[in-house]
C-alpha cells in the first residue's frame, strides 16, 4: 500500500488565505497481517526488527493536530518504542536472552497473548569497539526548515562529545552534486567534527545516490575490523535526482551492505518525508531506522541508545513460531508486515534479516484463539482436517524458534523454546498489559478492525494501570497521544440542548 499524508489545511494570515504546499511524504506499509487457521499454516516465520521511526513520525503528526495515514502506522514499531524491562543474558556465549509470555488478551478474554521478547546484552559505552562513522546529510534545498538541517546539526551535534580518540568520522553531503565535507577524523578532535557540521547549508536539488556512493567509499577507506562500520544518513527522503530509483538503491545499498558496512537512516521533516525510501534503506542496509521530531528524540537515539543504535551484537535474526494444532485454532501475528519470510528461509542462512545492538530489545506479539474457545474469525471447513485430541507433544501450545549470527560468522545458531499450555497467566504481566495497549494504540489508528471489541477508553485504561516504571517519561507521553489520538479519531459527541 502507498499514501502520501493528508495536506494541511489552509492558514489565515493578515486576512489572506495561504494555501500551504502539498504535502508529498511518502508511506508503504501492506495490509494487516491476516488471521492464519493453524491446520491449514501451523508455522509462522519473520525477521526482527529494532526500527522505532513510524511511532516518532505518528507522533509529531499527532502533536501537530494532523491525523496520520493509516500507512505511516507501523505496529511493531509502535511496541518496540518503549523498554520492557526483560532480564539481560547470564553472559556473552548467547548474546541475548529470550522471554515468553502467555496470557489471556485484554482485548478479548477468549483469546491468548504470546509475547515473545530478545534482549541484548547490554555493554558500558567505554568498551564498545572503536566506531567508523560517515555522517551522510542531505543539504539539499527541501533541507532549508527549522525541524530539518538546523535540528539535524543539532542532533548529531549531540553525538560528536560521545566519540573517543579511536573512533573515526567522515562528514559527506549530497545536494545536486555529492561532496567531502570532513576527511576521516580521529573522534577526539571535536571541534573540528563540529565546524564541518555547522558549515552546512541547504540548497540545490538532491543526488542521494551519489552521496551514498561517496560514503561508502569514505567507510572502506578508515574500515575498522571487529569495530562499528556505518553510515548514517539523515534526510528528509526526497531523493529527486541522481539514482532517485528505490529499487536501483536498494541493491546499492544491498551490494555495498557485504563490504561489513552498515546503513542508518535518520528520518527529518514534514512535507515531503519518504518514510518508505528511509525505511526501506536500512533494512536493507543491515541497519536501524529513526525518525528525529526533537532534539530529546535525538538524545535518545544517538546518546542514551548510541550503542544499540551503531554496534551489532548478533545478525540475521529470525523468529519462526509453530503452533499446536490441538491447542490453538487460529493466531494471527501483530506488525511484522513488511519482515515476513518464507518458511524455508528460516533455516536459509543466505537469507538476510534483522540485526540486534548491545542493550537492544525486540518485541513480538501474537494473537491466540484457542481451540474450543468460541472466538474463532475464521468460517469452519466442511472438509478441513480436524485436530486429534492428543499429540505427541500434547502440553505445548507452540514452540518458538530463534536463528542469529555472531558478527563475522556466516553460520547461524538456533535457539528452541516450547510454549507450554501450563505456563498460561490469568492475569497478563505489566509489560504484556502496556505492549498490548500499544498495539491497540497503532490498530485504533489503523481503522480498529482487528481489536473491535476493545475501544479508546479501555486502551488509555489499560495503558495508565500497566504505566509502572517510566524514568524517562515515554509511557506518560504515549498516554497524551492516545487522548490527543482519540480527540482526532473519536471526536466527543455533541451534548444536545436541553430547554429550561
Amino acid at each position: 500500500m502507498r499514501s502520501a499524508a493528508p495536506r494541511q489545511s489552509p492558514i489565515a494570515v493578515s486576512g489572506a488565505r495561504v494555501v500551504p504546499e502539498v504535502n508529498t511524504e511518502v508511506y508503504e506499509r501492506p495490509e494487516d497481517n491476516p488471521v492464519k487457521r493453524t491446520t491449514e499454516q501451523p508455522v509462522s516465520t519473520f525477521s526482527v526488527d529494532v526500527d522505532t521511526g513510524s511511532y516518532s513520525n505518528v507522533r509529531r503528526m499527532l502533536e501537530s493536530g494532523v491525523r496520520p495515514p493509516a500507512d505511516a502506522v507501523r505496529a511493531e514499531e509502535f511496541i518496540n518504542y518503549f523498554d520492557y524491562h526483560y532480564a539481560v543474558p547470564a553472559d556473552k556465549a548467547v548474546p541475548f536472552r529470550v522471554h515468553t509470555e502467555l496470557a489471556s488478551a485484554p482485548w478479548d478474554k477468549r483469546k491468548q497473548v504470546l509475547m515473545i521478547g530478545i534482549k541484548g546484552y547490554e555493554q558500558a559505552q567505554d568498551s564498545l569497539p572503536p566506531m567508523n562513522l560517515v555522517f551522510l546529510i542531505d543539504t539539499s534545498g527541501s533541507m532549508y526548515s527549522d525541524d530539518k538541517l538546523p535540528l539535524l546539526k543539532r542532533a548529531f551535534a549531540q553525538l560528536i562529545p560521545q566519540l573517543r580518540k579511536q573512533d573515526r568520522v567522515a562528514i559527506v553531503a549530497y545536494a545536486g552534486s555529492a561532496g567531502l565535507v570532513l576527511e576521516p577524523t580521529s573522534g577526539d578532535q571535536r571541534g573540528k567534527i563540529l565546524a564541518a557540521l555547522e558549515q552546512l547549508q541547504a540548497g540545490g536539488s538532491t543526488n542521494g545516490g551519489a552521496g551514498i556512493e561517496l560514503a561508502y567509499a569514505m567507510a572502506k577507506q578508515s574500515f575498522v575490523p571487529g569495530g562499528a562500520n556505518r553510515v548514517i544518513l539523515a534526510t528528509d527522503g526526497d531523493f529527486n535526482v541522481g539514482v532517485a530509483n528505490r529499487q536501483a538503491l536498494e541493491t546499492l545499498v544491498a551490494d555495498q551492505r557485504k563490504s561489513g558496512v552498515a546503513l542508518t537512516t535518520l528520518g527529518f521533516g514534514t512535507g515531503n518525508y519518504n518514510d518508505a525510501m528511509a525505511e526501506r534503506l536500512a533494512d536493507v542496509g543491515d541497519g536501524n531506522h529513526a525518525y528525529i521530531d526533537s532534539l530529546s528524540e535525538a538524545r535518545r537515539v544517538l546518546v542514551r541508545e548510541m550503542g544499540s543504535t551503531l554496534f551489532t551484537i548478533a545478525r540475521d535474526v529470525k523468529i519462526q513460531v509453530e503452533f499446536n494444532p490441538a491447542r490453538v485454532s487460529e493466531y494471527r501475528l501483530i506488525g511484522y508486515e513488511n519482515r515476513v519470510l518464507n518458511n524455508e528461509d528460516f533455516a536459509n542462512d543466505k537469507v538476510d534479516a534483522g540485526d540486534i545492538g548491545p542493550g537492544h530489545e525486540v518485541t513480538a506479539l501474537y494473537e491466540i484463539v484457542p481451540v474450543g474457545s468460541g472466538a474463532e474469525q475464521l468460517p469452519a471447513l466442511r472438509y478441513g482436517d480436524k485436530p486429534s485430541g492428543t499429540t505427541a507433544h500434547g502440553n505445548e501450545v507452540a514452540e518458538v524458534r530463534l536463528r542469529y549470527k555472531l558478527p563475522g560468522n556466516d553460520t547461524s545458531a538456533l535457539i528452541t523454546r516450547p510454549i507450554l499450555a501450563s505456563s498460561l497467566q490469568a492475569t497478563p504481566s505489566e509489560s504484556l498489559r502496556f505492549a498490548s495497549a500499544v498495539a491497540g494504540f497503532a490498530d485504533a489508528l489503523r481503522g480498529g478492525e482487528r481489536m473491535p471489541g476493545w475501544n479508546w477508553d479501555q486502551i488509555e485504561a489499560t495503558a495508565r494501570a500497566a504505566r509502572g516504571e517510566d524514568a524517562e517519561g515515554e509511557r506518560a507521553q504515549f498516554i497524551q497521544l492516545l487522548r490527543a489520538g482519540k480527540a482526532m479519531i473519536e471526536p466527543a459527541k455533541p451534548v444536545a440542548n436541553i430547554a429550561d
